[in-house]
């Protein structure tokens, strides 16, 4: 019996091919995962890194480009508000705050000294906002290194040069119609407010303390224009109380540009210090406390029994003047006059209750002669 011819055993199963996919994917990742690297050149390298930094390069400029043509197609639309920002509308509250003051010594008021005040209002508007647009005209270089001013509508490109002098130029016509159609010759304070406010461009600015004193003189202006207007005798310690008090604002204007830019925005800064400015602010917020008592004591047209009136005003207006100071010196803040007028609530507050107590002062019937 033939034991090999009949078993099946020596058929050689083991010669039998193994199956294809465990050997097919157990050798992959062997040619692969080393050789392209080694074998990878530097100028391979260095032309892949090109290829993609071209690439973000261009994809950046696209970018910027539909940006820019973005930024176009919104300062076309803007441009109204932009030459509307350009006129400073949130600074004409000054002209209201100070104009006016001119009724303080007119009894009886009636309706064409209210009219006169509002034409006096009217024209130191225009010429302020020419002024501004002026300002900004000749300062466009140096205010795009100011961290705040560099938003403004010229120093920011939003308005264009050629647009700001055809703005210049109507603001100057209107200015002359007002002036034309007013009482002969009662237009020589706004006059003057423009030459000073010129010669302030021109280089005043640049000078210390002439600088500020120029500032303060175009607010003592206005209160005597409104005062030419409506026919009244005005007060000497009235203009000093007002000049003193906005010699304060400037004087503290600069001092917070100095702390927030530094003297390289302003060439005028060179002439201070910090300490010196702080001497000169508080000195003029005396002479402004002193000043106010001195009008309400001699010049103010009061009622009958107001003495005790006057007599808690006064204290209002020297807290006034310290929130303003602690503003400044402490909180190193007021940079912005108008700013703290509406948004410090002790101010709102304060400023509230001294024009009740005024007004109680000067409306009740007045003592007879």
């Amino acid at each position: 019996m033939d034991i090999t011819r009949s078993s099946p055993a020596p058929v050689r199963v083991v010669a039998v091919p193994p199956e294809p996919e465990p050997a097919d994917l157990t050798a992959l990742p062997e040619p692969i995962a080393v050789e392209p690297l080694q074998t990878l050149p530097a100028t391979a390298t260095t032309t892949t890194i090109t290829t993609a930094t071209t690439a973000t390069t261009t994809t950046a400029t696209t970018s910027a480009t539909a940006t820019a043509t973005d930024v176009r197609g919104r300062r076309s639309r803007s441009r109204p508000r932009d030459l509307l920002a350009l006129l400073r509308p949130g600074q004409w509250v000054k002209n209201l705050a100070v104009v006016p003051l001119a009724l303080l010594d007119t009894h009886p008021w009636g309706t064409a000294a209210f009219l006169r005040t509002g034409w006096a209002v009217l024209g130191f508007t225009l010429a302020s906002a020419l002024v501004y647009v002026v300002n900004d005209l000749a300062d466009r270089e140096r205010d795009r290194l100011h961290p705040v001013k560099r938003h403004r509508p010229i120093a920011s490109g939003r308005v264009s040069t050629l647009a700001a002098f055809v703005l210049t130029g109507a603001l100057a016509l209107a200015l002359a119609g007002w002036a034309v159609a007013g009482p002969a010759w009662q237009w020589w304070p706004t006059a003057l407010y423009l030459a000073l406010s010129l010669a302030y461009s021109q280089g005043l600015k640049h000078v210390p303390l002439v600088d500020a004193f120029i500032v303060a003189t175009g607010f003592v202006l206005r209160l005597v224009q409104g005062a030419l207007l409506i026919g009244a005798q005005m007060s000497e310690w009235l203009a000093l109380c007002v000049f003193s008090l906005c010699l304060m604002l400037a004087l503290g204007k600069r001092r917070h540009e100095m702390t927030a830019a530094g003297r390289a925005h302003r060439p005028a800064l060179r002439g201070y210090t910090l300490a010196f400015l702080d001497h000169l602010v508080v000195l003029v917020a005396v002479l402004t406390a002193v000043s106010y008592v001195l009008y309400l004591r001699d010049d103010a047209s009061l009622a009958a029994g107001a003495s005790l009136v006057t007599l808690l005003s006064a204290p209002c207006a020297v807290f006034g003047l310290a929130r303003y100071l602690q503003l400044l010196l402490v909180e190193e803040g007021g940079g912005n006059p108008v700013h703290v007028l509406f948004r410090d609530r002790a101010t709102l507050v304060n400023a509230a209750l001294w024009a009740v107590l005024v007004a109680l002062a000067l409306l009740l019937p007045q003592s007879p002669a």
